[in-house]
């Protein structure tokens, strides 16, 4: 208690000395601090702490450059002792060896303040019972490519209805999980036991009348950062690879609860970066020297291979839209605090959002009604309502799309062979986002044409990075971090400790730089409902950053005569796209409007059909 309440005199004595020293709020103790923990001297460490360096003017002068700051030799001086202190609250807070679990005391919200949300909850309305008789007509046991790749309100239907049993389904994902899996390294660990066990019951209670709704007895896979209690949950990390947790994550335990049954653990980048993990690249089942993109990356990958009915992922910065968009398959990335995210690894407290990848739309919907809604832990999750109804009449929404996004490239004034390559797979692709645009008219869509705020969203970005190195800050500070795979320039290693440069005082400012950019997207959305988009360029930065949900979906599969990726390197980052692989399309909703927005996502779906194409694998 002394102790703390000297380091708090001490800290609030520094500030007057800033103050005096007319550097206000501008400073950038961070970097000094960081600085000067890494001139540590050789000395022993004293009761297990490592003894750091007396804080010099020089250090301050480097720190100052880092910070874009000027700071006089007066003021070094009087500086100097407030930097001590301040030093010592920071190794204080770095002795209490915060697990990733823990969130910080503060909560983002990304709702501007007068919007109203729903939240009377309503009856789950799905879809009339499809046709599913030619389903099951060569069984079960051979595997039939109709089955695998079937979408979860037919294989619900057939649950329902007794034609296939829960354990014939589990059995056949199972297998095709260990057949595929060689090729597409997309699993870290098979739940068998538990699945078998799990579909067993399913397959009694149906039987006994008491069927829980269209996700009983559906197999299904779960991003492994997820934790499942009795299996090991590896963040995709080396130096993680055995770490297991007590308990199930909120998601897992409500998909349980409507007898959904986990088969799988599958990969995903480690720490949630891109698609390279402990074990290997995941693939994409399209082109198997190509990875599958973003931290879902397994998520993806196997159900795009007809390995699971559906899948769970999250998204910081991409990890759902990206290896949906990569492998062809359906994402819904939900409103920021729709889906909580209590028992999940924390890479950014907010940004992180968990939800579904499947091969339809109303598969998406489905799953997320299962999972959506408050836990009494997450406290950013709202008492919002995710009302599915298949048939809400989406001809009632304000549709806009981003006009300048969908224009065709202009030739490159540079004459090299890249830019020539990379302008024509520009304007290749750029075919299939005006095809949807002509399609979206043909099916009576009046298109408002928009564009983006002329906001620095990107700017923002260092939040995100800063929160992972909190995260993870352990990794960085016991040089853990050579553990991961990854270790280039843009990985996590070094983003961790460029992030501790990022000072409190920017972190503060770049936070009040996210609520002018929620300003700005409020007044888009209010001239509209749903936005079309391109799934790549400067809106998934700005949604992510404001909360904003959004739908991917499969757009076309290029043709023979597409372009080739500029690098045909077997798993290299940059080998994209090319003959034979998907494009796709997003859709962009009003905070909290994800029903809605799948409606209207889903409508698209069914008029083009882009969502029952698959790969062959074989």
């Amino acid at each position: 208690m002394d102790e703390q309440v000297s380091s708090g005199l001490d800290r609030r004595r520094f500030l007057g000395v800033c103050s005096v020293a007319g550097l206000g709020q501008t400073l950038l103790p961070g970097a000094l601090f960081t600085l000067a923990a890494q001139a540590q001297s050789s000395t022993a460490a004293v009761a297990g702490a490592v003894e750091l360096s007396k804080i010099t003017p020089e250090m301050i002068d480097a720190a100052a450059v880092i910070a874009g700051i000027s700071v006089t030799a007066e003021q070094k001086t009087m500086m100097l002792e407030g930097l001590e202190a301040q030093r010592k609250s920071v190794v204080a807070i770095r002795g209490l060896k915060l697990p990733n679990a823990v969130a910080p005391a503060f909560v983002f919200d990304p709702v501007p303040s007068g919007m109203v949300l729903d939240t009377v909850k309503q009856p789950l309305k799905i879809s009339a019972a499809p046709n599913v008789a030619g389903l099951i007509s060569a069984g079960v046991a051979e595997e039939p490519e109709a089955l695998a790749f079937a979408t979860v309100r037919q294989l619900a239907e057939l649950v329902k209805t007794q034609k296939v049993s829960s354990v014939a389904l589990t059995k056949m994902y199972l297998a095709r999980l260990k057949k595929y899996d060689p090729q597409l390294h997309f699993v870290i660990t098979l739940t068998e036991e538990r699945a078998m066990d799990h579909a067993a019951a399913a397959d009694r209670e149906i039987a006994a009348g008491n069927y829980r709704g269209p996700l009983h007895g559906i197999p299904w896979g779960g991003k492994d950062l997820l934790a499942v209690k009795g299996y090991r949950t590896t963040w995709g990390a080396g130096g993680f690879e055995e770490q297991t947790f007590d308990y199930d994550a909120t998601v897992v335990e409500r998909l349980d609860a409507a007898g959904a049954v986990l088969i799988a653990k599958l990969s995903m980048g480690a720490l949630a970066q891109g698609d390279l993990w402990f074990g290997a690249r995941t693939r994409n089942p399209w082109n198997k020297r190509q990875g599958s993109s973003g931290s879902s990356a397994g998520s993806a990958s196997a159900v795009a291979a007809g390995c699971v009915g559906f899948a769970l992922g999250t998204e910081t910065l991409g990890s759902i839209s990206s290896p949906s968009t990569r492998c062809g398959v359906t994402g819904l990335r939900p409103t920021f605090g729709f889906v909580p995210r209590t028992g999940a690894m924390a890479l950014s407290w907010t940004m992180d959002k968990i939800g579904p990848i499947c091969r339809a739309v109303e598969d998406c919907a489905l799953v997320m009604s299962a999972i959506y809604g408050p836990d009494g832990h997450d406290r950013t999750v709202q008492h919002a309502a995710f009302n599915w109804d298949a048939n809400f009449n989406w001809k009632t929404l304000r549709v806009g799309y981003l006009k300048s996004a969908f224009d065709l490239p202009t030739a490159p004034d540079g004459t090299t062979d890249e830019q020539k390559k990379n302008f024509e797979r520009r304007i290749y692709d750029a075919k299939y986002g005006v095809s949807a645009l002509d399609e979206l008219r043909n099916m009576g869509v009046t298109l408002i044409p928009m564009e983006m705020p002329d906001f620095p969203f990107g700017a923002i970005v260092p939040v995100l990075e800063a929160e992972a190195a909190a995260a993870f800050e352990d990794l960085t500070l016991s040089g853990r971090d050579r553990l991961l795979t990854g270790q280039k320039q843009g990985d996590w290693p070094n983003q961790f400790r460029v992030a501790r440069f990022y000072s409190a005082v920017d972190y503060v400012q770049a936070m009040r730089a996210r609520t002018l950019a929620m300003a700005e997207m409020a007044k888009l959305f209010a001239q509209v409902d749903v936005i079309v988009t391109p799934s790549s360029g400067p809106q998934l930065q700005a949604t992510n950053l404001t909360g904003h949900p959004a739908v991917i979906v499969p757009n076309g599969v290029r043709g023979d005569g597409a372009p080739k990726s500029d690098k045909d390197e077997d798993g290299a980052p940059t080998n994209a796209g090319g003959p034979g692989t998907p494009v796709s399309l997003t859709f962009l909703g009003t905070l909290y409007s994800d029903a809605r927005l799948a409606a209207f996502a889903r409508a698209y779906q069914e008029t083009t059909s882009f969502h029952l194409m698959h790969p062959k694998l074989d």
